[in-house]
């Protein structure tokens, strides 16, 4: 398979390969994804964004996290460049930590449909206070819904 971007097969990825727009607000619209060669296996997915900014949305100033992304696919699967554009929209973004994180987890969530996820945000002190914010989904109906509620009940909130 060639590295051209004409001649892949990736399901009409507009990002990949292409130069890079960043948007200058929050823009789920970015999200692409393509198909899970092996939806029949259970397997993890882990995206690490290290560098995630957004604004406070009463003062206007920056704050920074580390965000994690860790899921199970099911059908589709999310675009690696499109996941870095669309996390890059938040950071003229103004909202509170949790809703950053439960706002990425939900737009996944209706984007690839996945069997599990899971997104916590490790936000740097201001005025001397960290927030680790976690959130997570189990498809309903499922194990996987029953590991989400095992998973939120156990989970370790140090960093």
């Amino acid at each position: 398979m060639s590295n051209n971007p004409q001649n892949r097969k990736d399901e009409g990825l507009k990002s990949l390969g292409a130069k890079t727009q960043y948007s200058l607000d929050y823009a789920p619209e970015v999200l692409e994804t393509f198909q899970n060669k092996h939806p029949m296996n259970d397997y993890w997915v882990q995206f690490n964004c290290p560098e995630f900014t957004s604004l406070c949305p009463i003062t206007g100033q920056p704050d920074f996290a580390e965000i994690r992304i860790s899921y199970i696919p099911a059908e589709k699967m999310v675009e690696s460049k499109s996941l870095k554009l669309y996390l890059f929209s938040f950071r003229n973004h103004g909202d509170f930590h949790e809703d950053c994180v439960n706002i990425i987890m939900k737009d996944l969530i209706k984007l690839m449909e996945p069997k599990y996820i899971e997104v916590t945000g490790y936000f740097t002190p201001r005025g001397g206070i960290s927030i680790y914010p976690f959130a997570n989904y189990g498809l309903p109906g499922t194990k996987y819904e029953k590991m989400a509620e095992f998973r939120f009940m156990n989970h370790n909130m140090s960093k």
